[in-house]
């Protein structure tokens, strides 16, 4: 690994400013664990707080982006050091990004009498400040596989911005719009990364050879996501045959994908099977979706938390918890209380997606549970993460 950063330099700033992961890691952690524990007890009754636009905007608006974002941002910030080989944000001015995403955290939140367009103005600029960084050094030595990344960015912008219009008078399906559009752009996100680590993963824990991708299925199956992403963006969401068969063939595309990477050879390695049980929920958000658009027979939201909780939630724990060992030079062993967390986070997705569709009379008892579930998988995860991220890497090194 080439010495990207000067020690001494390095050893001046504060450890959880090192490297992008720390920072964002930790902090979008304990707002997961928040911002559900408090749309849990608003659910049960117990508080009643008034965010901006409402709580369950609130809910939908944070958990996509303001969750989300926040370690799409440190994943993204800390790969492109590894990347290029050209020192990542740092310091002070990944203090201001941070600063950046925790304002408009609370400021939507506290809903105090401030203008909503500074509200915006802040919450909008994270996403492009992130894509600013993250482009430099791509730009820098011209690595133009990863700039696909960008384009994503801006996207993910654009479905924030439709989040905020009908404050402004303009239809309120627009910001349904944005947020079922986040939702697939995150999951296309976790689909590419997941297409180029799993695999890798998994030969490395097994020690068995790597799965090669296959050309037209990598193609094929990202390019069925857009097409979603493109209906949704459009509004044309109501029951359609049309969008049922894209969803179907979507989903048997990223079935048959994920399955070559042999999930059955995992099953001793946590940090690895995680990966696998997590994307799973892919295609089966999509076959919901197909079955929602055919027979309405499924509700919208019980497919898309099928990819908010399962793909997303589940993604980011497994990949905050590897990302997190390897990059502060420790051992990849999930300890016995992230593998509980691992647990949870499956069985979150399990009970708010699957048990919606089959108790579906039990459906308030079914959000409060998953959503309790969900709270345990992120407590256990800042409970041993926390020290870890905020202190030095334990070989000396920068990062």
């Amino acid at each position: 690994m080439i010495n990207i950063t000067d020690l001494k330099k390095e050893e001046q700033l504060l450890p959880l400013l090192r490297l992008g992961f720390r920072p964002f890691f930790l902090f979008g952690s304990i707002f997961a664990f928040f911002a559900i524990a408090v749309w849990t007890l608003t659910l049960a009754g117990v508080i009643s707080p008034t965010p901006l636009n409402g709580t369950f905007w609130w809910h939908s608006h944070e958990m996509l982006f303001g969750f989300v974002p926040a370690i799409i941002a440190g994943f993204l910030l800390t790969a492109v050091q590894t990347w290029t080989g050209i020192p990542s944000v740092k310091g002070n001015k990944l203090l201001f990004l941070v600063i950046v995403w925790a304002a408009a955290r609370f400021l939507i939140l506290a809903n105090i009498d401030i203008s909503i367009y500074v509200v915006m103005l802040i919450d909008l600029s994270f996403l492009p400040l992130t894509g600013l960084f993250l482009g430099l050094p791509l730009f820098k030595i011209k690595q133009y596989r990863n700039m696909v990344f960008l384009p994503v960015l801006a996207l993910m912008a654009f479905a924030n911005l439709l989040s905020y219009l009908p404050h402004f008078g303009y239809n309120s399906e627009l910001s349904t719009r944005g947020f079922h559009a986040m939702v697939i752009l995150t999951t296309v996100m976790v689909a590419l990364l997941g297409g180029r680590v799993i695999p890798m993963f998994t030969a490395n824990g097994t020690v068995t050879q790597k799965v090669l991708p296959i050309k037209w299925l990598e193609l094929s199956s990202m390019t069925s996501l857009f097409v979603i992403l493109g209906f949704f963006m459009a509004g044309q969401t109501q029951f359609t045959l049309t969008l049922s068969i894209v969803c179907f063939i979507s989903g048997c595309l990223h079935l048959y994908r994920i399955l070559r990477w042999r999930v059955w050879l995992t099953f001793a390695v946590p940090l690895v099977w995680v990966l696998h049980l997590t994307i799973i929920f892919i295609p089966i958000g999509l076959f919901m979706m197909a079955a929602h658009f055919a027979f309405g027979t499924i509700m919208l939201s019980t497919a898309l938390h099928a990819l908010t909780v399962g793909v997303i939630g589940g993604m980011i724990i497994a990949m905050m918890s590897r990302v997190s060992l390897g990059h502060t030079g420790r051992m990849l062993k999930a300890s016995p209380v992230i593998v509980f967390g691992f647990v949870s986070i499956l069985l979150a997705a399990f009970v708010r997606s699957i048990l919606t569709v089959l108790i579906p009379e039990y459906i308030t008892q079914i959000w409060l549970v998953s959503g309790a579930l969900w709270c345990v998988t992120f407590a256990c995860f800042i409970w041993m993460y926390l020290p870890i991220l905020s202190a030095p890497r334990v070989d000396g090194r920068p990062g």
